[in-house]
């Protein structure tokens, strides 16, 4: 997380609601050989914000070294991307690259088998009702001995959200003019990942990000 507070005054609800909308993040844990373990999972977070559920392959490192429960970290990145110094029109300014980034931590625990199909259905679910008018895929579509056996192959998981940290780099350490300059750059020339996205929030900040 950036150390700058003007980049994390974002209210943990706002923080909570942007992971639960991207739905997908990277997974980390210790290795026992000291380089961190690595899975790219996507997730469905509760409405609370305290509980994430996901599922791993069986073979993923990480399922066979949670045992009941280790510390782990769920990052979601969000849209970024490289920012020009010419694209604020003020002299005196250096490359800098704005993210929205936000970090669940909390400790991984296994779920009984019989939480799996739930899970999946929750996971599937959420994704699906963005594709509307689309009628939304379901398990039901899948013959069920097909289906008992893919899901022997995988193993569910839940983390328990203990911390919540959420930075916001979108320019609000620069005059408004500049951040708003920057912004239309952004929307023309930007290089990254849903630039025009991170264009929008650099015009708008959260409301509760802003003095």
């Amino acid at each position: 997380m950036h150390p700058n507070p003007a980049f994390r005054r974002v209210a943990q609800a706002t923080s909570l609601e942007f992971a639960r909308a991207q739905g997908f993040g990277q997974l980390l844990i210790n290795g026992a050989d000291g380089w961190p373990l690595v899975a790219h999972v996507p997730f469905v977070l509760d409405a609370s914000g305290a509980v994430a559920g996901f599922h791993l392959v069986r073979s993923n490192p990480i399922a066979r070294a949670v045992g009941q429960g280790v510390p782990a970290r769920l990052v979601v990145q969000g849209p970024h991307s490289y920012v020009s110094p010419d694209w604020y029109e003020t002299p005196q300014q250096v490359p800098t690259w704005n993210y929205v980034a936000v970090h669940l931590s909390g400790e991984i625990r296994p779920c009984t088998s019989d939480a799996l199909l739930a899970q999946l259905d929750q996971i599937s679910a959420q994704f699906e009702a963005r594709l509307a008018p689309k009628r939304p895929w379901t398990h039901a579509k899948m013959e069920p001995q097909v289906m008992e056996g893919m899901m022997r192959q995988i193993v569910p998981f839940a983390l328990h959200v203990a911390q919540v940290d959420g930075t916001w780099k979108l320019g609000q350490n620069k005059p408004d003019a500049a951040r708003l300059a920057a912004a239309g750059q952004m929307a023309q020339h930007g290089m990254g990942c849903n630039v025009a996205e991170l264009a929008v929030l650099m015009q708008t900040p959260p409301a509760d990000q802003l003095d």
